[in-house]
């Protein structure tokens, strides 16, 4: 929420999408591991669900998205599941906008090794978020991070929001991005993939890229058809 960058980015939403947009300031590690920012994604959200007053009159609680990007699209899938199996009394998730999702595993992906020295991110960077993130004595299969993985949660019974899931080419993650679109899709779960072929990791943070222009689009459709689905 204190990020120049990304209020740019909400404020660039708020215009395109008609939404208003809640950023959640969760703690950051490695002071605070896992599962701190969930539970911050999850509180906020708690929150808005008993004290609807503090949002503009205009904002319809039972219209709700989840979304995030990079490790915000991580957590944001993490809160969705909580959701799914806790409920909220008002608030109604109706969908979930996933941008890049920062997912991982043990495994080195075809992606991770081509793309190692793309823009942004790297193997290195993302093995130490990992490591200063998980608990001790964690490794990268733990289901924070390989939400797709051997210790996976079981989605299927879950009433999981519709998804929409964002990919860019040259993206070292788009593997295990991948993997989690084709795991919603085996889980039962409706989910829509979209994958930006010349497009690297946090792209949408350029607007004279003429994919920020779509990717906004394709956002507005998504949001659009989940909308009309619950009228």
């Amino acid at each position: 929420a204190a990020s120049t960058p990304y209020d740019a980015v909400c404020r660039l939403y708020c215009r395109s999408l008609n939404a208003v947009v809640i950023s959640v300031n969760y703690r950051l590690a490695p002071e605070h591991r896992y599962p701190s920012q969930y539970d911050d994604g999850f509180d906020v959200l708690k929150f808005i669900d008993r004290n609807g007053s503090v949002l503009p009159d205009v904002a319809d609680v039972t219209k709700c998205f989840l979304a995030g990007d990079s490790a915000g699209a991580n957590l944001a899938h993490h809160v969705a599941v909580r959701v799914s199996k806790e409920k909220l009394q008002r608030t109604n998730i109706i969908g979930l906008v996933s941008v890049q999702p920062y997912f991982g595993g043990e495994e080195r992906t075809k992606s991770e090794i081509q793309l190692n020295r793309a823009p942004i991110i790297s193997v290195d960077r993302t093995d130490w978020h990992w490591k200063v993130f998980l608990p001790n004595g964690s490794d990268r299969d733990h289901e924070a991070v390989n939400v797709s993985g051997p210790n996976a949660v079981d989605i299927s019974g879950l009433d999981y929001p519709n998804t929409i899931v964002f990919m860019g080419g040259f993206d070292p993650l788009r593997d295990w991005q991948r993997k989690y679109y084709d795991w919603l899709r085996e889980s039962g779960k409706e989910v829509e993939l979209i994958d930006y072929p010349n497009t690297f990791h946090a792209f949408y943070f350029f607007s004279e890229l003429p994919e920020t222009s779509l990717f906004v689009y394709d956002v507005k459709e998504f949001m659009a058809k989940q909308m009309a689905n619950v009228n």
